[in-house]
This record gives structure tokens, sequence and C-alpha cells, in this order.
């Protein structure tokens, strides 16, 4: 993908979450049942939750606090940095633990991760995030770094939409024309979604989003040095509007 085309999709993102953070957040005061279900699991391997004092964990794309409240609901003790470009959705951010730490950052730039502890991370999450990020590059700078951060028996999980399997939202994907381009600028599974939040003749708010197949997951961890562990998918109606999977060190 060119640079430019890149660099105009993340900016439509990055308009769409600036003007949208209210209506967006209004439908994310809960976490995704695959998300419980994989910080569940990865509790348990710490001896649950309340004992967890020691552990460190990153959440790339927190968005409105909604994974750290469930987290503390659960009695979770460990140290906690969410990261977000959003500053509406961060905002609206409740929980205000010390050991909860919030940072505005721009995962497109390669500075994001200045600010950052300095320590390793038990766990790094990035629920619904990955599907934001145009190309190949992009993508794989990113998990390099994100694997740079883990610590040596650290984990990372993650989700991306699959948004095809739903009807409803397939329906809401737009001509690339919108966003004024054509679709030899874009790749083999980005879409055009618009939000439809406010009603059904919303449909203004526009966003970029890469549809993941297995095998492109696949590829990008061997390429980032990483290995896949555990492959599922959940949530929505039909428990498949989501495909998280859990990646250590290769």
């Amino acid at each position: 993908m060119k640079a430019e085309i890149a660099d105009s999709l993340l900016e439509l993102n990055r308009r769409f979450y600036a003007q949208q953070a209210a209506s967006f957040s209004a439908t994310r005061q809960r976490i995704q049942p695959g998300m419980a279900h994989s910080l569940s699991e990865w509790a348990v391997t710490h001896g649950g939750f309340p004992a967890s004092s020691g552990l460190r964990m990153l959440d790339i794309g927190c968005g409105n606090g909604n994974l750290a409240a469930w987290l503390a609901e659960q009695g979770y003790q460990g140290w906690y940095t969410g990261v977000d470009q959003s500053d509406g959705l961060l905002s609206q951010v409740e929980t205000g633990s010390d050991r909860y730490t919030y940072l505005a950052a721009d995962l497109s730039k390669p500075d994001w991760l200045v600010d950052l502890p300095m320590q390793p991370f038990d766990l790094v999450t990035c629920f619904a995030v990955l599907h934001h990020i145009p190309g190949e590059g992009l993508r794989l700078r990113l998990l390099r770094e994100l694997k740079r951060l883990l610590a040596p028996d650290g984990i990372f999980i993650h989700s991306v939409w699959q948004i095809n399997n739903s009807p409803r939202l397939v329906k809401r994907i737009q001509p690339w024309e919108k966003a004024g381009l054509v679709p030899a600028d874009v790749e083999d599974g980005d879409v055009l979604l618009d939000w439809r939040a406010e009603g059904e003749d919303f449909g203004q708010a526009l966003r970029y989003v890469h549809i993941y197949n297995e095998a492109e997951l696949q590829r990008l961890a061997g390429k980032s040095s990483l290995k896949i562990n555990e492959s599922w998918s959940s949530d929505g109606k039909g428990d498949n509007l989501g495909l998280y999977q859990v990646w250590s060190r290769a």
C-alpha cells in the first residue's frame, strides 16, 4: 500500500474517533465475551485476579476504560497501562486506582511507546485495534514493537472483527469513493464501514477496517517472530463477530 493511502486511511479513523467518541463510547459500556474469557483464562494461570499484584498489563486501544473497569471489578491487583489515540475516549475513563495509568498515543507514529513504562509486560492486549492498521508494513512494525514489550514468558492477546459474518454489518460497507479513494488504492480485505449508532439514516461517519483471515494472521505472527498458541471465535449473536488469538514469543 502506498504511504499516502495509508496516511489517508489513518486520518479517516483519527477523525472518526475524534468526532464520534461519545456515540462510540455509549456502545462500549461492557467488554465483549471473548475479552472476558481470554483474560479470565490468563488470570487462572497466575493464581486468579487477586493474586496478580506483581503483574504488568498493557492494554492497546483502551478506549473509554471499560476493560480496566472490568479488571477492577474482578479484583485485579496488578499494574495496568492503557493506551489510546482518542482524547475523547480517554476523557471518559473512570477507573482511578494508582496502579492504573492511561496514555494518549498514536500507534502509527514511530514514537508512540516513548512514554510507556520501561518494564516488560506480562500481558499485552490489543482488542479490536489491528483491523484499523493499514498495510502490512505498518502492521509488522507494530507487532514487532509489541513483541519487544513482552516479558520472556508474556503473552499477547488480540481480536479482530469478522464483519463478513454479519449481514447487518455487511450492509454498512460503503464504496471507497465516499472517502475519496478507489478500490485499486486499497488491499484485499480492506473495507470502508459507516457508523449508524445514532439511527439507520446516520451514515456519514466512516471508518477503515481490514478483515483478516487466519492464514494472514499466521503469516504476520511468523514475520514478527511470534507464534499463535490459541485461536477462537466469539462475540455477537452467532459467537463469530470477533476472531481472538493468543500469541507468544516464537
